[in-house]
């Protein structure tokens, strides 16, 4: 019996298992990210709140740090949390990040990633320049923590648009337009900016989709078409 029940465990955890290896092997950059992402959180949840704070404003994207090193914020700031937890972007990054780049191959879909937490990093800071120069905003505000992989987010959230066959693909683009626009008529604050200048970049990347195989369809399964599975190209 324990011999049998060994068998039964073994093959309930091969059966589970490997579909979720495959997953995640589809997905490479997608689940790196993901695992880096584990790694600094874990290592934030570790600091003393007041180390934290001044830890993540030298990586952060605010006028400030933009300044002085470009370069290096806008890389370290996507692998870094602002003291949220882990497993809803575990969440996010399965459900949109792999999606897209099963379908788009691993450069294609890091091309939109970081085109939409680059230029969407820039154009908000941008604003929130000139409103400063123009008592619209406190100088303080140059110092704003902005961490995160909020905006990399929302443009390949965009792009999964053209990955939805029509008329269901109309329905996707109402709500996401909705989910983002929303904030920043309530709220219009530079990081509302950001995420719906990142929703236009995804969209702007509609020469990257092209050839990716067929759209797909909810009510048709099989017009996935092998082109929907993709690797590093």
């Amino acid at each position: 019996m324990r011999h049998f029940l060994h068998r039964v465990r073994t093959s309930v955890a091969t059966s589970v298992g490997a579909p979720v290896w495959g997953y995640v092997r589809s997905a490479p950059g997608t689940y790196l990210w993901l695992a880096a992402l584990f790694v600094t959180t874990v290592a934030v949840h570790h600091m003393d709140p007041r180390f934290e704070e001044q830890f993540l404003r030298q990586r952060s994207t605010n006028l400030h740090e933009l300044s002085r090193n470009p370069v290096r914020v806008l890389v370290s700031s996507a692998f870094w949390i602002d003291g949220s937890t882990w497993w809803p972007y575990a969440l996010l990054y399965t459900v949109f990040h792999a999606q897209a780049e099963r379908w788009l191959g691993t450069l294609r879909w890091f091309t939109v990633a970081a085109a939409s937490h680059v230029l969407a990093t820039l154009i908000s800071q941008g604003a929130l320049l000139w409103a400063i120069q123009h008592g619209h905003a406190p100088a303080s505000a140059v110092n704003t923590l902005d961490v995160g992989v909020s905006y990399a987010l929302a443009g390949v959230v965009a792009v999964l648009t053209y990955r939805i066959a029509t008329p269901w693909r109309y329905a996707y683009l109402a709500v996401v337009l909705a989910l983002y626009a929303a904030p920043l008529v309530t709220g219009r604050t530079f990081t509302d900016l950001g995420h719906f200048t990142s929703v236009l970049i995804g969209l702007a990347c509609y020469p990257l989709v092209r050839g990716r195989g067929k759209p797909w369809d909810p009510l048709h399964r099989t017009s996935v078409s092998a082109g929907g599975r993709g690797g590093i190209q």
